[in-house]
């Protein structure tokens, strides 16, 4: 199962690379040892760097928008992440790899969390097709059901997902408060139940819960332009259109 789960994570890796390079995207690499830390969402791991303090890179979140900037339609990169997290759970690594993409928008932003979505979907069908005997294998050790999506991406407001919260019993869930790991379980659980689908976008968070380049929602300034990518009850992803 161990030379499954490599192989499985190579032809990740190759799709997520072939589909954004025939997309007309650049691939980059970013530095991993900053003279700041790159994001203050995050604890960062500090470092010795000659006779100077050194950071290693919790994002290329900042490298990425410059490109943006710098007139790339698009950029991504897969590389390490570091991230000081304490937290005993398999969703709080120390290090791992990050699949990051940026890119530009014509009309609205809603165009990215289209893009991503049939990135991902292009993935799946990918590994369900060409790595079958390799999903045989890890079942037979590690079991699991098989991932349930759809073609087109299922965007909710993060509103109408605190509201099926509330309505399921889940009332201690703040309707202005980022969702809590029991939270966003019950949330894909819910989902799951009512649209048959493991995978769907949260959008429009409140924007005190964002990041502070977040764009707000010019119908309602309480809310962001910004959302997450959940698969089974679990953040997979996170992004949003910068203000400008």
């Amino acid at each position: 199962a161990n030379i499954a789960i490599f192989k499985l994570q190579s032809g990740l890796c190759a799709a997520f690379r072939d589909s954004l390079l025939s997309e007309g995207f650049v691939e980059i690499h970013t530095p991993k040892m900053l003279g700041v830390p790159s994001e203050g969402g995050s604890e960062v791991f500090e470092v010795k760097y000659f006779d100077r303090k050194a950071y290693l890179a919790q994002s290329p979140q900042l490298y990425k928008q410059m490109c943006i900037v710098g007139d790339f339609r698009g950029v991504f990169e897969i590389g390490p992440v570091f991230r000081a997290e304490k937290s005993d759970t398999h969703r709080h690594l120390t290090e791992f790899v990050g699949l990051d993409i940026e890119m530009e928008f014509k009309q609205h932003y809603h165009e990215v969390l289209h893009f991503i979505s049939n990135t991902l979907v292009n993935i799946w069908k990918i590994l369900e097709t060409d790595f079958q005997e390799e999903l045989a294998v890890i079942a037979e050790q590690y079991p699991f059901e098989p991932l349930v999506f759809r073609d087109e991406p299922l965007i909710l407001n993060f509103a109408d997902g605190i509201k099926m919260l509330h309505e399921a019993g889940y009332t201690e869930q703040g309707a202005m408060d980022d969702l809590s790991s029991e939270a966003e379980k019950a949330l894909g659980a819910l989902v799951k139940e009512k649209y048959e689908t493991d995978f769907y976008i949260l959008d429009k968070y409140p924007i005190d819960e964002r990041a502070f380049y977040t764009m707000p929602d010019p119908e309602n300034p309480e809310y962001g332009n910004a959302y997450d990518i959940f698969l089974r009850g679990e953040e997979i992803s996170s992004g949003a259109q910068r203000i400008h």
